[in-house]
């Protein structure tokens, strides 16, 4: 079902990069939306475009993902507001640079709570209404670092779209006789504000561009994906081939190529 219409969707992290890009792909599809992050000035001026352009609802719920109370609070307002969501992406999410001993335990806690913890939750909330009415359609954006061995930085950011993939795969093979189709997003490297905030933006930049996607591409993507009920999408042109050759290597082997390349796209 590519028209929307009548249906709405949740999408985190939704006030910039392939969040943003979200919410343009399905309001142009004709879909309501309720969009979160922690911006709500940015919400407010994405919300008040894409209503004027696409002539859809718009609800803005600003939360912080890492406050363990952020998902209840949002599912309570949503239930307030007789909000029924068709529709989740899982989108929110960053990384926090460096090698795991010298970084904050803290830091990796909130980093669990926005990437692991919060879309389980979240999906554990709104997936038995689509269960119930025979339609759903989760997006869970992952990574192609949960695809390929693990590097040195960033440390648990490969782990936890690992998590993501596997969730997918099992959310799908248990619901799609519901009509309810889930989706692991796996985008290689996209053009957003994700390497401005790990600080890895002059490394990256000097990767060629068959390396690279925009969010839009992106999010046209997992948005086709998930309608069709694709486990797994892989974007960009590079990592489609990468994705399957680490799966044919010996691991010995893929490790470590990751262990020669890590340096030129995290933060050690």
């Amino acid at each position: 079902m590519d028209n929307g219409k009548g249906r709405l969707v949740l999408i985190t992290g939704a006030s910039a990069g392939i969040g943003e890009a979200f919410a343009h792909v399905f309001a142009s599809r004709s879909w309501n939306l309720v969009i979160t992050a922690r911006r709500e000035d940015r919400l407010l001026a994405l919300a008040s475009k894409l209503s004027a352009d696409h002539g859809v609802q718009v609800t803005c719920l600003a939360k912080d993902l890492s406050i363990p109370s952020s998902v209840a609070e949002l599912v309570d307002e949503l239930n307030s507001k007789g909000l029924k969501a068709d529709g989740l992406v899982n989108n929110a999410g960053y990384a926090v640079p460096g090698h795991f001993a010298r970084t904050l335990w803290d830091d990796q806690a909130k980093f669990i709570r926005v990437l692991v913890t919060a879309p389980c939750e979240l999906t554990h909330a709104l997936l038995p209404g689509m269960i119930e009415r025979g339609w759903g359609r989760i997006l869970n954006v992952a990574s192609v670092a949960g695809l390929v061995p693990g590097s040195a930085g960033h440390t648990l950011y490969g782990a936890a779209k690992a998590f993501m993939v596997k969730f997918s795969q099992s959310l799908l093979v248990e619901n799609e006789r519901y009509n309810v189709l889930t989706t692991a997003l796996c985008p290689g490297f996209t053009y957003s504000e994700f390497h401005d905030v790990t600080g890895t933006r002059a490394k990256v930049s000097r990767m060629g561009k068959a390396w690279w996607s925009t969010a839009e591409d992106v999010a046209v993507a997992g948005y086709d994906g998930v309608m069709n009920g694709k486990a797994i999408v892989v974007t960009g042109r590079r990592s489609k081939q990468v994705v399957p050759l680490m799966k044919v290597l010996p691991d010995s082997w893929a490790l470590a190529i990751m262990r020669r390349r890590s340096k030129a796209f995290r933060n050690e």
